[in-house]
């Protein structure tokens, strides 16, 4: 597939950067939605979290359907709903919903989450966790591609019952991994795999081999950045040191452990210096060739920019424009890239039976 284009995506997170309103920061996350699907950019991905200003939104699956009304092209999904603190069924039941009334646009990501005090307020504990985990991901797939779906182990006991509604194309459901562990139940499953920020380009190479090691079907892994675009790398990076921490700091220091244990959060400017030093962040000759370096170099064949760097709305949709007229256009997929499916539903719903 030679010169193919990537997927490339926006990734949301609705940051609470300090100074701005709930209702500011929300309508600017859904503006830049917006702004994302004028820019041609092939995906929206809205991130969830629970009870801490590091993003300002505790239902992706619900701010999706919001976006999915606002937008008529772009494909919108969830990175990550987090199924540690939901009831899959449940889960499944609204993405389902979600595929049928938006033509097929949405698409399902989720991911295990972390020891938090989530846990504890959804009533779901730390057992869902862990040894849980894979049994609640079964569960989700099986109701996800039905008809029929039945609880049958430790954690959810009940009768077989119809999925409604079907699936009107295939949700097309992915996986947060940050461990060994992930990357084997992604593969085991078929499923495609979202990668984290945090990694860098060796890392996640790493867990493309480790996934095909592993008996990974040929899917489009998704690769998720920060990405930030402004006339020269200098003042892009100026840009991003100044106004990133500003969130980092409150935001990270958010996450509360479910045993009360205490923890220290990662220091806001080194790992401001971190993002800046991996992902595209510079002018769009930097952007380029970084994102460029990732497609060739990892494995992963479609992206995620995480574009709400500044707090500030006008700015994060002057991002996405720069990104979608001067960088998007000029990436393509390795010349030795063969043809990928983006859907397994049968394969997928096959193997979580």
């Amino acid at each position: 597939m030679i010169g193919a284009r990537p997927r490339v995506g926006v990734f949301l997170l609705a940051p609470g950067f300090p100074g701005r309103s709930a209702t500011d920061v929300l309508e600017g996350t859904v503006a830049a939605a917006v702004a994302a699907e004028e820019a041609g950019f092939d995906a929206v991905w809205l991130a969830e979290h629970h009870f801490m200003t590091y993003g300002l939104c505790p239902s992706a699956v619900t701010l999706a359907g919001y976006v999915l009304g606002a937008t008529s092209r772009i494909t919108v999904g969830t990175a990550v709903s987090v199924l540690s603190v939901q009831h899959p069924v449940a889960l499944a039941e609204q993405a389902l919903l979600l595929d049928q009334v938006s033509g097929g646009r949405f698409r399902l990501g989720v991911g295990r989450g972390g020891p938090w005090v989530d846990l504890e307020v959804f009533g779901t504990g730390p057992e869902r966790l862990d040894g849980g985990f894979a049994e609640s991901l079964d569960l989700l797939l099986s109701a996800l591609f039905g008809p029929r779906v039945r609880g049958d182990g430790p954690h959810f006991r009940f009768r077989p019952v119809e999925v409604v509604p079907g699936p009107r194309s295939g949700v097309d459901p992915l996986l947060a991994v940050t461990s060994a562990t992930g990357i084997g139940l992604a593969a085991e499953r078929g499923l495609p795999m979202l990668l984290g920020m945090h990694a860098d380009d060796d890392e996640k190479a790493r867990s493309v081999r480790a996934y095909h090691e592993r008996g990974g079907s040929d899917v489009v892994h998704v690769s998720t950045h920060l990405a930030h675009v402004a006339d020269t790398t200098a003042a892009a990076q100026a840009e991003v040191r100044e106004s990133l921490p500003r969130w980092l700091r409150p935001g990270l220091a958010g996450y509360t452990r479910y045993d009360g244990a205490p923890r220290t959060p990662r220091d806001a400017d080194e790992y401001t210096d971190l993002l800046c030093r991996l992902h595209p962040v510079g002018d769009p000759a930097l952007c380029r060739a970084r994102l460029d370096r990732t497609l060739r170099h990892t494995g992963a064949r479609a992206l995620a920019l995480m574009v709400e760097t500044t707090g500030d709305t006008a700015r994060t949709c002057d991002n996405v424009a720069r990104l979608g007229a001067e960088v998007l256009p000029a990436l393509t997929l390795p010349p030795t890239t063969r043809p990928r499916r983006e859907v397994h539903a049968g394969e997928i719903g096959s193997r979580a039976r």
